[in-house]
């Protein structure tokens, strides 16, 4: 095969997870299941948010474009997938692969900087409960919103113009299910250590800065709690970070264990392992984990169910 790239490219063929059919069969019966609880839990969280009025607070604000981001990233590989799995074409154009890698890396960037900006909503809620109103203001909110879909924005462009430079010569097969960076930099024939070295940077400073960011706000918030002389008033100060911290932690694990290493280290089983986990298992689990531990999305859930037949009632 001669070489190629995205001036004359020819379809990449996606690989995807599985050869036999009935292990196809069973995958897409799991993802299927698994994506619907995702669109149900997250289009949930954000209706139950939007229509409660005492949720209308800098953390659901956050949690709102959590629940929205989660969605998308997960729409942008989810239907994909399931349509690889039930058909024999695994067929994808240039232009739509990078399409696909682009804007999960817009959506998995700027959802590192929204965990960042609710670790600090998090940190200010616990730390300077006087103040919070004043500090997490809507305007300050809406700033630091803005700042992580831009920074999702300019760190996707850069990655995608910089990989569409490569050349492809021996094979157009991406041993993977989506179209990601690791498996796309493996298949080019092209040099590509200033490019690994660019999206390094680029991954790396945004896991880096998110990860301080939300060190840095923990450390606060827990020598806070350790302060409290009652065990039930601790008790109250961490379980208002509870279900981020552990959203945080599943999120960056499987982030930093995929993306922040050389292209020879890619392995295709571990990898697309860790690649199902944060594309199409986590965003099922972030509502769960905000909602099932939450006593004001319960709460909220049973006022509007009461609002509703409030209404039906009087109709």
């Amino acid at each position: 095969m001669g070489s190629w790239n995205s001036t004359n490219a020819p379809d990449f063929v996606l690989m995807g997870l599985a050869d036999s059919e009935e292990t196809q069969l069973v995958l897409f019966l799991l993802f299927l299941l698994i994506y619907l609880v995702t669109v149900l839990g997250n289009a949930g969280m954000v209706l139950i948010i939007r229509l409660d009025p005492q949720l209308h607070t800098p953390m659901y604000f956050f949690l709102t474009h959590l629940s929205f981001l989660d969605l998308s990233y997960s729409s942008v590989i989810t239907p994909r997938t399931l349509k690889h799995l039930m058909t024999s074409s695994k067929n994808i154009s240039f232009l739509d692969c990078f399409t696909q890698m682009y804007f999960f890396v817009v959506f998995g960037a700027a959802e590192c900087f929204l965990l960042s900006a609710m670790a600090y909503d998090r940190y200010v809620a616990v730390c300077k409960p006087l103040h919070y109103l004043v500090i997490m203001s809507t305007r300050w909110c809406r700033a630091l919103l803005a700042g992580s879909y831009v920074t999702g924005f300019v760190d996707s462009t850069v990655n995608t113009i910089f990989m569409s430079r490569l050349h492809f010569c021996n094979s157009n097969v991406i041993h993977h299910f989506f179209c990601d960076t690791s498996p796309i930099l493996a298949l080019s024939c092209s040099d590509t250590s200033d490019i690994e070295l660019v999206i390094f940077i680029c991954a790396g400073s945004n896991l880096v800065l998110s990860l301080i960011t939300i060190s840095g706000s923990y450390v606060f918030i827990f020598s806070t709690i350790l302060k409290i002389n009652s065990t039930a008033g601790m008790k109250r100060a961490f379980s208002t970070c509870a279900s981020h911290l552990l959203g945080v932690t599943i999120f960056y694990s499987t982030m930093i264990f995929t993306y922040l290493k050389p292209k020879e280290s890619y392995s295709l089983g571990k990898d697309q392992v860790a690649s199902v986990f944060y594309t199409i298992v986590i965003p099922m689990l972030n509502p769960l984990i905000y909602s099932l531990r939450n006593k004001e999305v319960k709460n909220a859930v049973i006022r509007i169910m009461q609002k509703t037949e409030g209404s039906r009632q009087l109709q």
